[in-house]
């Protein structure tokens, strides 16, 4: 490989372009040229003496050889990564870049602030983070991180706790006053449920955790959307029964702007670090995670919680 440059930087690019599945966006994700990531690749394919790419007018495709070659350069990066925190004494001044992904409304209230916080604590670290309306596939999509809220992770992913947190259902004091208390979980067929197609959501089924016992409930409404804030400003308008993590309402039910509704029902959705098991060793990951977590004690969920939510209350 040419001298002049790294291996690992030639490795990067091309993972890079892997993910992306197009050289311009490769370059955008890189802050380089294109005319840059294309000479990279070109170099990387002639000493391995392989095409490793798929070249069409709109999409790049990994070849075989490119499939294998991308394997081994996720772990050969990972590794340089780990030598470098090792060797070079930084385990307490973690350096490198970061992927952290995250949904829309967790993500941009709650998680931001806490990767702009990491990144004070420790300038060396460049973190990216991104939001979606859907779940991600941390190791397929080249992400070292996706901070969720849910319980559910593919088994071929690590997962550890960050903080406590549950959804309960909420309604604004003019809703309640309009069309009433539901006094069981049955009873909610008959209310105007705010249904929310959001990530891993099931949409229009509420499941739910009553007294100890798990049901799944068919609600329906005359509003619903695929954002949960939308659905959350739907119900402070009044408009009706919405299922939101704690993390989010508990200020509203503290304020008196929402109500809890059949406080022993809950919906299960704690706050997890997830991130693939190639990245179990990695000393810059580790730190992220550790600092999540203690951010979290501090000023996440169950800090929140509102007094008087009732039973539902973490």
């Amino acid at each position: 490989m040419n001298t002049s440059t790294p291996a690992n930087e030639d490795l990067r690019v091309f993972s890079v372009v892997a993910r992306k599945s197009s050289f311009t966006a490769a370059a955008d994700d890189l802050q380089v040229s294109p005319a840059y990531v294309s000479k990279r690749i070109r170099l990387l394919e002639q000493q391995l003496g392989t095409r490793l790419l798929h070249r069409t007018t709109r999409s790049v495709a990994l070849t075989e050889d490119g499939d294998r070659v991308l394997r081994w350069a996720q772990r050969i990066l990972d590794d340089l990564d780990q030598l470098l925190q090792e060797v070079g004494g930084t385990r307490a001044q973690p350096r490198g870049s970061l992927r952290v992904c995250s949904s829309f409304g967790f993500g941009r209230q709650q998680v931001a602030p806490a990767i702009g916080a990491l990144v004070e604590r420790h300038p060396q670290l460049q973190v990216r983070l991104e939001v979606f309306d859907r779940l991600i596939d941390v190791a397929a999509e080249g992400f070292d991180l996706d901070v969720r809220v849910g319980d559910e992770a593919a088994p071929h992913l690590i997962k550890r706790r960050l903080a406590d947190n549950h959804r309960v259902l909420c309604a604004a004091p003019a809703y309640v006053a309009r069309r009433g208390l539901p006094r069981t979980p049955a009873e909610l067929a008959g209310h105007d449920c705010l249904a929310i197609k959001e990530r891993d959501h099931p949409f229009g089924v509420w499941q739910l955790r009553c007294e100890g016992r798990e049901q799944a409930l068919k609600v329906s409404g005359p509003l619903s959307s695929n954002h949960g804030e939308i659905a959350l400003r739907w119900a402070l308008d009044g408009h009706g029964i919405v299922l939101r993590s704690l993390w989010e309402v508990a200020p509203l039910l503290a304020e008196g702007r929402l109500v809890q509704l059949l406080p022993g029902c809950i919906q299960p959705a704690n706050v997890w670090a997830v991130y693939p098991t190639r990245l179990e060793r990695s000393a810059k990951l580790r730190v992220a995670v550790e600092f999540l977590a203690q951010w979290f004690r501090n000023a996440g969920p169950q800090a929140r919680t509102a007094p008087g939510a009732g039973a539902g209350r973490a």
